[in-house]
């Protein structure tokens, strides 16, 4: 699947005639923290020998979507809770945390990379959540483009390969070559993902505008506290699998 990124001028990023390797792509910020001891302990784990930049974000791009396990049951909206560090530490996150984390770890190898955000209906979701959610749309999901072989590539890190299998879905692969956005179907063509609109590129994340965005679709969920959910996502999704 082809994502097309319609830029507009206000705190977003343009492409047109830009250095890839300008210090905003770069360098560590408030949610990007490569910085963080533990981020750059598991960088180095992670990259071990890979030489290139492809081989390196192919291996980070595989240990952020298995190694942190997806959790949109506790999600914490507090800014120190929404940096990269803070979703490794944990070994739990969602979509935003792990395209922080997969872009922390990137920078540290030296790979520019920037974050995008779009709206998107998704299916791959409990019938708990989506009874509190109140609405098919995932508002904000991430995402990281990293710039390989003089290109900018997606990758999406979400969803780790033991919940994929819960849903019936392949894990997401990725080449560095080619976009790896999330699946539109699972293993018998039945419809799970779909794009309906889309925040633009940034350099960090836009706290500000993801918690307005929250609020605008989620204002119980919000009013309440946040995404916060008893139980484990993975542990329901299997449960109503069978069901």
């Amino acid at each position: 699947m082809r994502l097309t990124i319609r830029l507009e001028r206000d705190n977003r990023l343009t492409t047109s005639d830009e250095d890839p390797f300008r210090s905003e792509y770069l360098g560590n910020t408030t949610f990007i923290d490569g910085d963080n001891p533990s981020v750059v302990e598991y960088t180095k784990a992670v990259v071990g020998d890979c030489q290139s930049d492809v081989e390196k974000a192919r291996a980070l791009f595989y240990a952020v979507r298995d190694d942190i396990r997806y959790d949109p049951y506790r999600i914490d909206l507090k800014p120190e809770a929404m940096r990269a560090s803070s979703a490794l530490e944990r070994r739990h996150g969602f979509c935003i945390t792990k395209a922080l984390l997969l872009a922390a770890t990137a920078r540290l190898e030296g790979i520019p990379t920037r974050l995008g955000f779009a709206d998107v209906k998704n299916h791959l979701n409990t019938d708990r959540l989506k009874a509190l959610m109140e609405t098919d749309v995932f508002a904000f999901h991430g995402y990281t483009e990293l710039f390989l072989n003089g290109k900018w590539v997606k990758a999406t890190p979400a969803f780790n390969g033991s919940l994929c299998e819960r849903f019936n879905v392949a894990p997401l692969e990725f080449d560095g070559e080619h976009d790896a956005m999330l699946q539109q179907a699972n293993r018998e063509g039945e419809h799970y993902m779909e794009y309906v609109h889309d925040h633009g590129l940034f350099a960090d994340l836009p706290y500000d505008l993801l918690i307005a965005t929250w609020n605008k679709y989620y204002p119980k969920l919000m009013a309440a506290g946040g995404y916060s959910v008893e139980g484990e996502f993975e542990t329901d999704a299997e449960a109503d699998a069978t069901t």
